[in-house]
């Protein structure tokens, strides 16, 4: 029944926080677009085919999850480039690997991971497939 997934919906306590280790540190491209009901003006990160809305804590747009919460997700994107220089990239943005590289297993199969936390402590495994 389920093909793939579309978007995720993240909520931040720090916009600008959350919008610069997105955009500059993992290199996503920031949207601006009009939705939600009633409709305003919205952001979301795209990459690949696949976006992060975001919604700010106190600021949520309806209808949202039962308890949005900062720091409540745990991710993993699989990188378009090597891990290594996901890695260079990481450190030439002064951003601290909490663990890895290490293997793991992801939906396609056996994956090299590193995972970091974002402004607001979620959990981000960044991948290369093995």
């Amino acid at each position: 029944m389920i093909d793939h997934l579309d978007h995720l919906v993240l909520t931040t306590a720090d916009e600008a926080a959350c919008v610069d280790f997105y955009t500059r540190v993992l290199g996503m491209r920031l949207e601006s677009f009009v939705g939600g009901t009633p409709p305003v003006a919205r952001k979301a990160f795209v990459f690949g085919q696949q976006k992060i809305n975001l919604h700010v804590r106190g600021k949520e747009f309806e209808p949202k999850a039962h308890l949005p919460a900062p720091g409540a997700l745990d991710l993993c994107f699989v990188a378009s480039i090597p891990l290594a220089q996901v890695m260079d990239r990481l450190a030439a943005a002064s951003w601290s690997v909490i663990e890895g590289p290490v293997q793991r297993t992801g939906a396609q199969g056996p994956i090299r991971s590193v995972y970091v936390r974002d402004p607001d402590l979620n959990l981000i495994e960044i991948s290369e497939l093995i």
